[in-house]
């Protein structure tokens, strides 16, 4: 759809505002809301937390497409409310996140308070709250661009204060919100689509591995009972083994090392948060002396080609084949020696993105928090000894058929991200007065 523009503009005084139409006016936000601070009561005080009132923190927020939010992860008891300082503000303000990441925002739906890490706007009824929501939801990269600090970006009240908008009349800036609520609702559902798709495609996918990993390629090969519950059938000439039986299972370091400065004479620990899609990424690598990398490699000796896996926290069966020619450590990482072995790796890497890893990972943790595989627990996991042309078999059909599914993944990431731009930019345009919308009506079926 085309908008026009305003009839008449003016200049902002205001960099990167540029022109806005004559009848709006630049204000500072502080001119416009008062702005509180939160704050955190002490944490090991259990009388404290868990209460009645709302407390939320920056991890609290965007974590849904409404912007409303009316409680946070945790909340706190009027003795923590009192012992801190905080401050209760009311439906309406809007909240936002002051330290990196700067400018992630919602709107409180009850009274609540924040912790430090966010301030409260707590606007004029001259002015409508929704709309100065949406001129900051455009106002990410200005904002941080205002923060200060050297172990992380923070916003302070003065700078937030001192930041200009564009403010037109009270009643056109309830047109604008309205126009970019309808219009923003329309984005997200497409966005949600497209969401439900990739979701779709990858069970899709994984039940394509499963099927292939655990019943092999052809439909008529004889069967047999597993032995094992929750596995079924197998083809009748393969045997089910534990996973050590097939290659060399070892992990990493669980100890923390001493870090040093990169350099010759140092070497990185890497994690699983060094992960990055199908290969290890060293830019934000920790590194360890020679001496620690030395006795690291003495239980974990990767090499190209080998499987790691991460074997501890939210991250558990992250995994990829070593490609790099770098020497390292790892941490918290299962290794599958499979470095004369191609086939081998790429039917484990298969077999840990089929599901099969998440099954058995929920009968160890009989029904509760599994945060860790232990060595025994990975050297046992259920695998298969099958003739070595059908596992290479196995995995160039496996390679085949995952490749469109991932191809159609991108393209539902990168149709996703063309349509979160147009979101931006068409609030961007609405709240900096580039069109006019004050004629505009919601059509309606």
């Amino acid at each position: 759809m085309k908008y026009q523009a305003y009839e008449e503009y003016k200049g902002s005084g205001v960099e990167w505002l540029g022109s806005i139409p004559v009848s709006w006016h630049a204000l500072s936000i502080k001119r416009i809301s008062e702005i509180f601070n939160g704050a955190t009561p002490k944490s090991g005080e259990k009388a404290y937390w868990d209460g009645d009132v709302s407390w939320v923190t920056p991890a609290d927020l965007g974590k849904t497409t409404s912007p409303f939010i009316s409680s946070g992860a945790r909340s706190i008891t009027i003795e923590g409310f009192d012992s801190c300082g905080t401050s209760l503000v009311p439906v309406g303000t809007i909240l936002l996140s002051s330290r990196a990441p700067i400018g992630t925002l919602g709107i409180a739906a009850n009274d609540l308070c924040t912790n430090q890490g966010c301030k409260s706007l707590v606007v004029d009824k001259m002015f409508y709250s929704k709309y100065l929501y949406y001129v900051l939801l455009s106002s990410t990269k200005q904002l941080n661009l205002l923060g200060r600090g050297t172990t992380f970006l923070e916003l302070s009240s003065d700078e937030l204060g001192g930041y200009k908008i564009g403010f037109p009349p009270k009643g056109e800036q309830q047109k604008i919100t309205n126009f970019l609520d309808h219009e923003t609702a329309k984005i997200d559902t497409l966005i949600e689509k497209q969401q439900q798709l990739i979701k779709l495609l990858k069970e899709k996918r994984q039940a394509v591995i499963s099927h292939a990993v655990t019943k092999g390629l052809n439909p008529n090969a004889p069967m047999r009972d597993s032995g094992v519950e929750w596995l079924g059938e197998v083809p009748e000439h393969w045997k089910v083994v534990p996973i050590k039986r097939v290659c060399e299972v070892k992990d990493g370091t669980h100890d923390t090392p001493q870090y040093v400065d990169k350099s010759e004479h140092s070497y990185p620990l890497i994690t699983s948060k060094d992960f990055e899609g199908n290969a290890v990424s060293f830019d934000n690598a920790k590194y360890i002396s020679q001496d620690d990398h030395l006795e690291v490699i003495k239980r974990s000796n990767t090499e190209i080609g080998d499987v790691l896996m991460s074997m501890i926290g939210g991250n558990i069966g992250k995994a990829l084949i070593v490609r790099d020619t770098a020497e390292f450590s790892i941490k918290n990482v299962a290794l599958f020696k499979t470095v004369d072995c191609e086939s081998l790796a790429q039917y484990i890497l298969f077999y840990l993105q089929s599901g099969l890893l998440d099954v058995q990972i929920s009968l160890l943790s009989r029904g509760g928090a599994q945060g860790f595989l232990s060595l025994g627990d990975l050297r046992n996991l259920v695998f298969f000894k099958l003739p070595e042309n059908e596992l290479k078999a196995i995995v160039v059909e496996l390679r085949k058929r995952a490749i469109k599914f991932d191809n159609l993944i991108v393209k539902a990431e990168l149709a996703i991200k063309i349509i979160q731009e147009r979101r931006t930019a068409l609030i961007s345009a609405a709240v900096t007065g580039k069109i006019d919308v004050r004629n505009w009506q919601a059509l309606h079926a």
